[in-house]
């Protein structure tokens, strides 16, 4: 068992062609209306891109830095328990300040965490993560990817539907940046299993608690299995930023962008300064 984590750590670090995650691919559909499925939002760009998110305030959701950095309109969308769309507009966002834009995630060597403050709360339907109850990833401990992206690679049309899949943490992976590997608990990455995938990047990985869902790390990006036929970026490894280890930055900039006034268009900042938000209300 060992020699196969560090197998599949190993080959994650040189030439799987790891990409942004986006969609879970294995996964099954979230239909537990009182479940998970209130702590998880869709992202949209005005560009088209897609992303997911973690709820963790009435108004504040935590992604991955690299689903925000587009000169777009973003909003979120979340589904209530009556299963209907509720979609806000972003008013700000705050990119952790080791973050490198123009980077691949695999490569950069900042920290892929974003946090998005939205124009209103989402309601009383959605139930936020908070990261003050999150708890460190152990090795093989069994844990949860939930998102909205693709269910597999070539599946255009299967993004926008909440999926959720069991997975088992392989440790810890130091790259340009350190990351915790989760894969399929069966496959191990061997071949193709569950995973994220396309529109999966800024969901959340969650432990199922006594006391409800625990979030523990944000899907940052994805590679294909080690023995896959053709090339892609689903269904292998899934790459996760720890958040038990930027808690401190995760609740500073949350107090911060709770005082950002909502009452005007968005303004982007210089690109070479480095304000409090790397877009915001102005």
């Amino acid at each position: 068992m060992k020699s196969l984590l560090r197998g599949c750590l190993a080959a994650a670090a040189l030439a799987l062609a790891p990409l942004p995650a986006v969609a879970v691919t294995g996964g099954k559909l979230v239909r537990d209306p009182n479940g998970i499925r209130g702590s998880v939002v869709l992202i949209e760009s005005s560009q088209g891109e897609l992303c997911s998110g973690a709820v963790i305030g009435p108004d504040l959701v935590l992604t991955a830095a690299h689903c925000v950095l587009q000169r777009a309109a973003y909003r979120v969308v979340g589904v209530d328990r009556r299963f209907r769309q509720r979609g806000v507009r972003a008013v700000a966002a705050a990119l952790h300040p080791s973050f490198i834009p123009g980077t691949t995630p695999r490569t950069q060597p900042g920290i892929d965490l974003a946090l998005l403050k939205l124009a209103e709360p989402l309601g009383p339907d959605f139930k936020p993560l908070g990261p003050t109850r999150s708890y460190g990833l152990s090795e093989g401990e069994a844990v949860d990817i939930v998102g909205f992206g693709l269910s597999a690679e070539a599946a255009r049309g299967s993004a926008r539907v909440l999926r959720a899949a069991r997975l088992v943490s392989l440790g810890t992976l130091q790259a340009a940046n350190k990351v915790v590997v989760v894969a399929d608990e069966r496959r191990l990455a061997e071949t193709t299993g569950a995973g994220a995938c396309r529109g999966d990047s800024g969901g959340p990985i969650v432990r199922d608690g006594p006391d409800g869902y625990q979030l523990l790390g944000i899907v940052s990006w994805s590679s294909g299995a080690l023995h896959s036929r053709t090339p892609t970026a689903c269904g292998g490894l899934t790459a996760v930023t720890p958040v038990s280890e930027h808690e401190d930055w995760i609740l500073s900039r949350a107090q911060e962008l709770r005082r950002v006034e909502t009452e005007q268009q968005i303004g982007w900042a210089a690109p070479r300064s480095r304000p409090r938000f790397d877009w915001s209300m102005r």
